[in-house]
Parts: structure tokens; C-alpha cells; sequence
């Protein structure tokens, strides 16, 4: 238990290094309110519950090979998880496995427009999350992939509206959110991995659109350890 707390400390002070060198950022919580985390240790997610149901619509992007999360809001709510992940080793993987009806993979980008992108891969061949963002260590390896808008996808699959979106796109998520925004398009809550560690990104990126979704009615309930992962509620579903 001791060693546990001097670790957490150190932790907390190295963090507070990467923010003094301008590589790391705080994001502070807008709100209290009551919340579930589901996932593994290093692949969790925190969200609103309260207004969680079998009828509730949920979209996982980027789901690589870790589906705690989407399997663990089946098991307690029984409702269906839209999965997306267009990464040939994480499409793979998935469709191998043996998995409920409710889970339904489709191998598709989410980007801020409707066509192919390339993707570059991890430089740690055992690593599996690519990124559209530039990548020279592993330009060679790149491939092509289909992506799509958030709205178009929500048309082919005939959704209004949006409980839960959680994406965890390697460094799309700053024009993606944009795109959200100029389409009036509001998930109730929207949880989102943050990539500002990446060189091509930085902390401003993350600050601007952390403030573009608060301009836009919603609240921070929850930051993760590292602060990449980060709970948005829109104030109207609290």
C-alpha cells in the first residue's frame, strides 16, 4: 500500500514536469456528478450511467484489440455496441473472436470526410493503433482504408441521436470534433482519448477543442490519471 502511494506521487510529479515543459496539460473537471468505470486497467472508460439503457446508442471508434469496455456495458445493460475500427490487425482479431450479437464491428475510419485514408502504423510491430496523422518512421508500411463522417454513418444506420461516443483515434479526434460541430451534431456524452503527446499535435490542440465542446453546452465530469482520457456531458442530459 506504501509503495503504491510513493509511486502515485511520483507519478503526479513527473506529470507536473511534462506541464511546466509545455508537453502536458491539466484539464480540471466542470462537475460532480455519479459515474461507472468499465474496462481493463489500461483500456478504461468513464461515463454518465444514469441515463443508460437497453435502448441506448452507443458508437465505440477505435477499439483496437482491447473490448472490455464494449463488452462490459452488454453484459450490464444489454444493449448493442457499434464498433469501428478499420486496422486490418484489429478487424482481424475481432472478427475471430467469439463474440454476442450485440457487438457489431464495422471496418470503417471515422475521419471529417467520406473516402479513403492512409494509415500509418505503430513503429512497435507488436503495437496495433495506427494514425492518419504523419508518421515517417513508418511511411513505407502505410496502407488505405475506408473512413467516413460521424453524420454520414449515423444515416446508414439510420440513428437521430448518440448516448455514448467514444473514440479513441489517434489524433483525430481534433478535426472530428470540429466536423461535429459545425454539423450541429451532439452526443449526449462524448468520451475521448486525447493525443497531445504526439509531436505532430501538442497541448494547444487539446486545450482549443476542450474549450470549443464546453462553448458548445459541455461539462468535463471526468479526467483519467494521464489526462488523455476525458468525460464530456452535454449540461441538458445531467
Amino acid at each position: 500500500m506504501q509503495k503504491n502511494k510513493y509511486s502515485e506521487i511520483i507519478y503526479k510529479l513527473l506529470r507536473l514536469l511534462k506541464v511546466i515543459r509545455g508537453k502536458d496539460i491539466f484539464i480540471c473537471k466542470d462537475i460532480n456528478i455519479d459515474t461507472e468505470t468499465f474496462g481493463n486497467k489500461c483500456v478504461e472508460w468513464t461515463f454518465y450511467s444514469k441515463t443508460i439503457d437497453e435502448n441506448s446508442v452507443v458508437y465505440s471508434f477505435g477499439v483496437g484489440d482491447d473490448i472490455s469496455f464494449d463488452l462490459s456495458l452488454i453484459n450490464k445493460y444489454d444493449l448493442q455496441i457499434f464498433a469501428f475500427d478499420p486496422t486490418p490487425k484489429s478487424f482481424d482479431w475481432i472478427t475471430s473472436q467469439n463474440l454476442p450479437n450485440q457487438f457489431v464491428i464495422n471496418n470503417i475510419g471515422l475521419a471529417d470526410y467520406d473516402g479513403k485514408a492512409k494509415f500509418n502504423p505503430p513503429e512497435n510491430p507488436e503495437h496495433i493503433s495506427a494514425t492518419m496523422l504523419e508518421r515517417p518512421e513508418t511511411k513505407n508500411q502505410s496502407y488505405k482504408v475506408d473512413v467516413k463522417t460521424l453524420k454520414s454513418i449515423m444515416k446508414e444506420l439510420n440513428h437521430s441521436e448518440i448516448d455514448i461516443l467514444k473514440m479513441d483515434i489517434e489524433g483525430m479526434e481534433y478535426r472530428v470534433i470540429d466536423n461535429l460541430l459545425e454539423n450541429n451534431i451532439l452526443p449526449y456524452q462524448i468520451l475521448i482519448e486525447f493525443h497531445h503527446r504526439f509531436k505532430n499535435v501538442g497541448i494547444k490542440e487539446t486545450a482549443k477543442t476542450v474549450k470549443k465542446l464546453r462553448k458548445s453546452g459541455y461539462k468535463v465530469f471526468h479526467v483519467s490519471k494521464t489526462g488523455e482520457e476525458i468525460a464530456f456531458i452535454r449540461k441538458d442530459k445531467i
